[in-house]
């Protein structure tokens, strides 16, 4: 990480990636808790928006609940990669477009209100591109938190994950969780002003919010970092091609393995790609991400378990998901290219 972040906005980033506060002024009890004034606050973080070191100010979805998802990829040839990158990051619902080490080198995340949303994304990039695209749909999750303890040498470890409860969904809710994914505004009211937008009164907002982030339809509320513009530049997908009757016990034990963001089942393409087990691990040197991935790897959850390491050289894209058909982007989805590593 930048040793020279300023120890506010270190603060900020490290404390406030979830449980952001459910009050009408939710910027001035952080500023409170942090010793300034809800003005120094509200100005750090439209800062840190305009520099690119955070996302948004806003919720994260458990995903394939509100809305439909799956990781993919192409094999663009080297000549092709931005003219590629550029027409799956023109697909509405894309939200995660990387570049990464391997022959099936494009990865991104599809997104969208149900599958058949997701199914002709994937067939217009199939069309538009005339590569063939892995569709690998989640099976499971083990670790989607994707917080970052960002004064420390390793990722924080996961969040306990609480059980999806739909039943609490109501009318309504996927505008307001479309919002939030796509990012609270950066002001004093932020919720008021989210209620005004959708036409409901503050109050009933922060109650829905509360109760959708108690159902663990919101898995995290709070500041999204992007993690390369703040010194986390060594990041790698790493697939472990492994028995499904051993992911049961394998998943939870990577997933709460130091250093290791993300951790997720998988479903493979027979005679393609046989991976099932997945874990993202995001460090701030090369060296420190191999080191985290050998001592992952010697877990007697994974023993002679085939894996490969997949680094990212790129980021072309990174928004909030797409969860209802009319999305209108903030300044804070906007698209975001990033310099290679």
């Amino acid at each position: 990480m930048d040793r020279a972040i300023d120890p506010l906005d270190l603060k900020l980033l490290d404390r406030w990636q979830r449980d952001l506060p459910l009050v009408p002024r939710p910027f001035a009890e952080i500023g409170a808790l942090a010793g300034c004034p809800e003005q120094v606050v509200i100005r750090r973080l439209m800062s840190l928006l305009e520099a690119g070191k955070i996302t948004r100010v806003g919720a994260t979805c458990a995903p394939n609940t509100v809305s439909a998802s799956t990781l993919a990829a192409v094999s663009a040839p080297d000549e092709a990669v931005e003219a590629v990158a550029e027409i799956i990051g023109n697909e509405p619902g894309i939200n995660h477009s990387y570049l990464r080490e391997h022959h099936w080198n494009l990865w991104f995340v599809a997104t969208g209100p149900d599958r058949d949303h997701v199914s002709r994304a994937l067939e217009r990039i199939r069309a538009q591109t005339g590569l063939e695209v892995l569709d690998l749909p989640i099976v499971r999750p083990f670790n989607i938190d994707l917080g970052f303890r960002l004064n420390a040498e390793a990722g924080r470890s996961p969040a306990p994950r609480r059980p999806v409860r739909l039943e609490r969904l109501q009318e309504g809710d996927n505008d307001l969780l479309q919002a939030l994914t796509t990012g609270l505004p950066i002001c004093e009211r932020p919720y008021a002003q989210l209620a005004a937008k959708l036409g409901r009164s503050e109050t009933e907002i922060l109650e829905r919010i509360a109760d959708l982030h108690g159902a663990g339809i919101i898995s995290r509320l709070g500041v999204i970092v992007r993690h390369r513009a703040l010194g986390w530049r060594s990041n790698a997908m790493v697939v472990w091609d492994i028995a499904p009757e051993r992911i049961g016990a394998a998943g939870p034990a990577l997933a709460a393995h130091p250093g290791v963001t993300l951790c997720y089942e998988r479903r493979p393409v027979e005679g393609v790609w046989p991976y099932r087990l997945y874990a993202m691990i995001h460090a701030t040197s090369r060296q420190m991400a191999q080191d985290i991935l050998a001592d992952a790897a010697r877990l007697p959850e994974l023993e002679n378990a085939a894996h490969h390491t997949l680094f990212s050289t790129r980021c072309f894209k990174q928004t909030g998901a797409m969860i209802s058909h009319q999305v209108t982007l903030s300044s804070q989805g906007r698209r975001q290219d990033a310099p290679a590593f």
